[in-house]
């Protein structure tokens, strides 16, 4: 049977501590980077999996966001690569991938249990305030990934999305300047998905890299891949780093929010959509919200404009995962409305709503629960539908019963 959305690479599991000082060595206070695998920290297995008991951990990559659309009840299923080990097959932190996203009715029949490399591993140094720690991430066997072995996991389960996390973290899936995955992508549309992928290109410091105006090599496997794409959204930050990367002139950082937004949009669109009879919808996310273009199938153009959030009420837990969760209620609200979306008759500002909600829900969820606020795809249409916005989160969480 058919499945709805394909969720592939880049399984990882992220642990949180606040005495993973080393974190910050590795990638500098606050940064964020790629790391060998090789150096990872020599923690024992029953190390990590006391610190899995313990509460410390969460499943990372799809982990972020295949089980939210799962559970509005369509049907999802994750391709990735988990480490071997003495965990039922597994090694630890595959074992926690795997049992998470099972837990949650999620379809694991494309695991691919690598020999030799571990599962994919984040430290994060976790502290109190506005000081964010560093985050380390170790690829481990995300790092081969293998298309393959893939190709057959789409042919079997014939998914009407595919999304592939993510350009920029897989040494494998990103050979050959990133053509590999534009080809696979190409090809997946060829047996009827719509497609998605997104960057997230983990490097030093962000704004650090924005103040400096320096482009980052990762970006420029994004050259091949954007035509072939149905769907693209990246975050503001990223925006400029990408334009950094693949325009012919310095983002221009200095313009407003909407400005700057609406300008990047009109450069990712020219540049690089193509006139194939596809829907195509491409946007920016920002804290309250996203920017938007849109092309329909016989050449019609939408935005960019903005689509302010209905659903900012709430106190923030962790923004860890924001991007995938708001990518989680765009799915799932494209592919409840597939074929208007082919024709592209859907309300594309809804289908942004959409993700809006489920981002709110999830970046406002404890981390013990991070899935808890997701509820049946009717009742979260019923919450979209709704004119006004939310006062407080309780009043949204009511809403949703």
């Amino acid at each position: 049977m058919a499945v709805d959305v394909l969720v592939l690479n880049t399984a990882v599991v992220d642990l949180r501590r606040p005495d993973f000082e080393f974190a910050d060595r590795l990638v500098g206070k606050g940064g964020l980077a790629k790391c060998r695998s090789e150096d990872m920290p020599r923690y024992s297995q029953a190390q990590i999996q006391q610190w899995i008991e313990e509460g410390f951990a969460t499943a990372g990559g799809p982990g972020n966001m295949a089980p939210l659309i799962a559970r509005t009840g369509l049907k999802v299923a994750v391709g990735v690569s988990l480490g071997r080990g003495d965990y039922d097959g597994l090694d630890a932190q595959g074992r926690y991938f795997h049992d998470t996203m099972t837990a949650n009715g999620i379809d694991m029949s494309a695991t691919f249990i690598h020999p030799r490399l571990a599962t994919g591993t984040t430290f994060i140094h976790s502290t109190s305030g506005d000081d964010r720690g560093g985050i380390a991430y170790f690829p481990n066997a995300n790092n081969d990934f293998d298309f393959a072995v893939f190709r057959k996991a789409v042919e079997r389960l014939r998914p009407r999305i595919v999304y592939y996390m993510y350009s920029g973290l897989s040494d494998r899936g990103d050979a050959h300047g990133g053509r590999d995955l534009a080809d696979f992508i190409r090809w997946c549309q060829g047996q009827g998905a719509v497609t998605i992928a997104d960057s997230h290109t983990l490097t030093g410091n962000p704004h650090q890299l924005i103040a400096e105006r320096k482009p980052v090599k990762e970006y420029r496997l994004l050259e091949p891949l954007l035509p072939q794409l149905d769907l693209f959204f990246t975050s503001s930050d990223e925006a400029k780093l990408i334009e950094n990367t693949l325009g012919r002139k310095p983002a221009q950082t200095d313009l407003c929010e909407r400005a700057y937004n609406t300008h990047f949009l009109e450069f990712l669109t020219k540049r690089f959509w193509q006139d194939d009879g596809r829907t195509k919808l491409f946007g920016v996310t920002v804290s309250d919200g996203a920017y938007i273009a849109y092309l329909g199938p016989e050449g019609e153009t939408g935005g960019p404009t903005k689509v302010t959030s209905r659903f900012m009420a709430g106190e923030v837990v962790d923004l860890v995962g924001a991007g995938d969760s708001f990518r989680a209620g765009l799915i799932t609200y494209i592919a409840s409305n597939l074929e208007g979306f082919r024709k592209g008759v859907i309300d594309f500002h809804q289908a942004v709503q959409a993700g809006n909600l489920f981002a709110s829900l999830y970046i406002k969820a404890p981390l013990g629960d991070r899935y808890g606020n997701i509820r049946p795809y009717p009742k979260m249409l019923q919450v979209l539908r709704t004119k006004d916005g939310f006062k407080s989160f309780e009043a949204l969480r009511q809403a949703l019963g």
